[in-house]
């Protein structure tokens, strides 16, 4: 990423943006209530935070999903990170933020409602109060359908990953540990029912080091690195000029939750790769 992000070139106070992330993620909440505002009014924020219940809901559902043995790949994935990764991450994370915030005025503040839920009644009545034309989702739970559909243009997520192809969780990742580098990278899609399933109106890419750089970092890397075509992307879809991406005949399959497994074969991957440059 350069040194500073582009600043928008223009504001368009026609367009109403509203803001959905997790309470204490300040790169997609700080971070990219600064960008929206640059060239939006940025009317709306919704800052979640989850009672400790949901956490333990979440882990039981994995250890559903995944069974005994790759539950505890997933964890030894989960402690190597926190370990090993988080630090670096996060250093980068505060050095980006620093520099969006060098880079875009600080706005109005924005109505602001903290919720357990996005999925919640009062999230539901303080949307439709405020009315935007599109919500940016920058959360991970899948949000009902009365809530998505209150902007006029729909529901956004930036989600960490080439859809159709890696759809769900942690897409970045999956690419990676398939050795499809290629495919490494961000879709803007307007949400719908399915899981990553709505209209795709761009897919993203970024440069990285498949031996350095973890999946959180890029997944992040990748939104920040293209803020500027994501903005004019959601200017052309206010503006009605914005046509979704033909996916057709794109393969297709939901992830899950990274495996230490997993990433010990695209870290082996990427050192032969550099090897053999």
């Amino acid at each position: 990423m350069a040194d500073r992000p582009a600043v928008a070139s223009r504001r368009d106070p026609d367009i109403k943006t509203a803001l959905i992330h997790h309470k204490g993620d300040d790169l997609n909440g700080e971070g990219l209530a600064l960008w929206l505002a640059s060239f939006s009014e940025l009317i709306a924020v919704v800052a979640i935070e989850e009672p400790k219940s949901r956490l333990w809901k979440r882990i039981r559902r994995e250890w559903r999903r995944s069974g005994p043995y790759r539950f505890l790949d997933v964890l030894a994935f989960r402690l190597y990170y926190r370990a090993r990764l988080a630090a670096t991450d996060r250093a980068w994370e505060a050095a980006t933020l620093d520099r969006l915030r060098a880079a875009f005025p600080a706005p109005s503040p924005p109505a602001l409602l903290l919720t357990q839920s996005p999925n919640s009644a009062e999230v539901e009545a303080f949307l439709r109060d405020r009315a935007p034309d599109l919500v940016i989702a920058r959360c991970k739970s899948l949000l009902s359908k009365r809530i998505f559909t209150i902007p006029r243009h729909g529901t956004f997520v930036m989600h960490p990953g080439i859809c159709p192809d890696y759809r769900n969780a942690h897409g970045c990742f999956w690419a990676l540990a398939e050795g499809d580098d290629a495919n490494v990278g961000m879709t803007l899609l307007r949400i719908n029912e399915g899981i990553d399933t709505g209209p795709v109106f761009g897919h993203y890419r970024c440069e990285f080091d498949s031996l350095r750089d973890s999946h959180i970092l890029i997944q992040n890397k990748v939104v920040i690195d293209n803020l500027e075509s994501l903005r004019s992307k959601l200017i052309e879809i206010d503006e009605g000029v914005a046509s979704p991406v033909n996916t057709t005949g794109r393969p297709t399959r939901e992830w899950g939750q990274p495996w230490m497994s997993a990433y010990l074969r695209w870290r082996k991957r990427a050192r032969t790769r550099r090897r053999a440059l």
